[in-house]
């Protein structure tokens, strides 16, 4: 019996990932419902840990909860997402520069192979895929860094679901982003600390500075903003996984 409660967190924990990785996919679009019985029903398990995971993810920012609608995909507004750019800047330099103390040869080469499939993705048209790989880049780097505290600020974040946002606005090149982490891993290679934090900042700069430029704030009607579907494939998995609400 006192194994219950931890057994229910693992399960809520893995419940989370699931709709995370679902919602980066494009099954869940911004606005779209998330309903715990079919979740439930999906994955073979009772609503209890789904309302814990949806919770988890209405810490996060990524869903809203409503006791009359359910909860819903949260889409954050335009300065909501450069903060959390900003932020990540400089957690990610930090980092970077602790990472430094301990990286090797093989690091940089699997680094360079989350760069290959960033843009192998991009030239496929798989944002989902290249958001993915993008997300596994960064987060890389932070787990070299040996700081525990410094990576659950920075899974706080959540920037797999972010990224993934950035990368289906309209406008915005998704082989110009997979090509912006050329300037971090040569900064990773002469393990110079100073290079490393300015490619970071200029690395996010960049990227803010083309998100501002393509993202409309829905302002009239407080809703999300506006953002170009992912294909035809992403819309009719995305009819057939959710529910738009009215």
């Amino acid at each position: 019996m006192g194994n219950a409660p931890i057994s229910r967190g693992v399960l809520s924990g893995q419940v989370k990932d699931h709709l995370l990785q679902e919602i980066m996919a494009g099954h869940y679009p911004p606005g779209s419902r998330i309903v715990e019985t079919r979740v439930a029903r999906e994955l073979g398990t009772s609503q209890a840990p789904v309302r814990e995971a949806l919770r988890d993810l209405e810490a996060l920012g990524v869903v809203e909860l409503n006791a009359f609608r359910g909860a819903r995909v949260r889409h954050p507004t335009r300065d909501e997402l450069l903060e959390a750019y900003g932020i990540r800047a400089e957690l990610e330099s930090l980092a970077a520069r602790s990472a430094l103390q301990r990286l090797t040869d093989a690091d940089l080469v699997e680094l360079e192979g989350y760069v290959a499939e960033m843009l192998r993705a991009a030239a496929s048209g798989d944002r989902a895929r290249e958001a993915a790989a993008d997300v596994r880049f960064h987060a890389r780097v932070v787990e070299l860094s040996g700081n525990r505290t410094l990576q659950r600020v920075w899974r706080f974040l959540e920037p797999g679901s972010r990224t993934y946002i950035t990368l289906v606005v309209p406008g915005v090149n998704s082989t110009v982003i997979a090509n912006l982490h050329d300037p971090i891993l040569e900064a990773l290679r002469g393990h110079d600390p100073e290079s490393v934090v300015l490619a970071y900042h200029q690395h996010f700069d960049v990227i803010s500075a083309m998100f501002r430029d393509s993202w409309v704030d829905d302002q009239k009607s407080g809703g999300p903003a506006k953002v170009a579907r992912t294909g035809s494939a992403g819309r009719s998995a995305g009819r057939r996984r959710t529910e738009k609400g009215g």
